[in-house]
């Protein structure tokens, strides 16, 4: 496996100079990006139907194991503050459970039968989406989930940093991240863990897009949480509704904070209209204010 083969350009890094060794690992990192751009077609047909099953009110799921579980995690959560995606709309398969996001799970990672164990546990399903990370390809436990998963008629996607390896052969939507090796041999938590970190932004970012929660590249979909994001909210409640400060502060605390409905109250429909219309576009503002037009 190329993720676990030494380099042999590195193989006297720790004698360098520390600038010249962090130039070196910055390097590999921006290799490591550039590993992805062939695969932004894999990616953007695993976003559409992802998208099409999530329409029906599915959950986008995670399995990974070590560094790989704990960035699907980071993935995940930050989905809730960013795009209001619901929490109850989310799973997180991690070998060895929530205790592994901080400490080492020894062994977790080989056990089929828990990954069998935690797809039947949440219950997983035809509307939802599971995403396995592995960056050897290799890992029972996220092999066995992705073929639980698909068995029971979720759509599946698997990540993978070496090339034929089981966890892209388990999924019907495979994305190859070939990093190659690490800096630090077998260091997957460097270049692998950085690809791995980027698509699953990629795919979950796209995800929201293709389901209408953003519009005009703004967030309008977000929590509005503290002060901070009152303040953006109303620049954006502004901005689409073309109305002042205001005007647009008025609108989104009679909507509620809800920005996609503010910004059609500021157009000047009532809460309760604006609420139907938003419904009947499955949430799209973009359909909402096309059919204003």
């Amino acid at each position: 496996m190329p993720t676990e083969t030494a380099d042999p350009r590195y193989r006297e890094i720790d004698r360098w100079p520390t600038e010249t060794a962090v130039e070196a690992m910055l390097e590999a990192q921006i290799a490591a990006l550039a590993a992805l751009k062939s695969q932004t077609g894999a990616m953007a047909a695993a976003i559409d139907a992802a998208a099409e099953r999530l329409r029906n009110g599915g959950r986008i799921a995670y399995a990974g194991a070590g560094t790989s579980g704990r960035i699907g995690v980071q993935d995940g959560v930050e989905l809730t503050p960013t795009f209001n995606w619901p929490f109850t709309r989310l799973a997180f398969l991690i070998a060895g459970g929530p205790a592994a996001l901080t400490r080492t799970q020894e062994g977790a990672e080989d056990s089929r039968e828990a990954a069998l164990a935690a797809v039947a546990a949440e219950d997983i399903g035809p509307n939802d989406v599971l995403i396995g990370v592995a960056a050897s390809g290799r890992t029972p436990y996220v092999i066995a989930a992705l073929e639980a998963a698909r068995a029971a008629g979720a759509l599946t996607i698997g990540l993978s940093n070496n090339a034929g390896t089981p966890v892209l052969a388990a999924a019907e939507h495979a994305i190859l991240a070939d990093t190659g090796s690490e800096v630090v041999a077998g260091s997957t938590r460097m270049k692998a863990g950085t690809a791995q970190k980027v698509t699953l932004n990629l795919i979950s970012t796209g995800i929201m897009l293709r389901l209408g929660l953003v519009h005009h590249g703004l967030m309008v979909n977000m929590q509005v949480s503290n002060a901070k994001l009152r303040a953006r909210a109303i620049r954006m409640v502004g901005t689409l509704a073309g109305v002042g400060e205001g005007p647009a502060e008025t609108a989104l605390d009679t909507a509620g904070l809800d920005i996609k409905k503010a910004v059609l109250v500021a157009r000047g429909l009532d809460a309760d209209d604006a609420e139907v219309r938003l419904a009947a576009a499955q949430g799209s503002l973009g359909k909402v204010l096309d059919a204003l037009a």
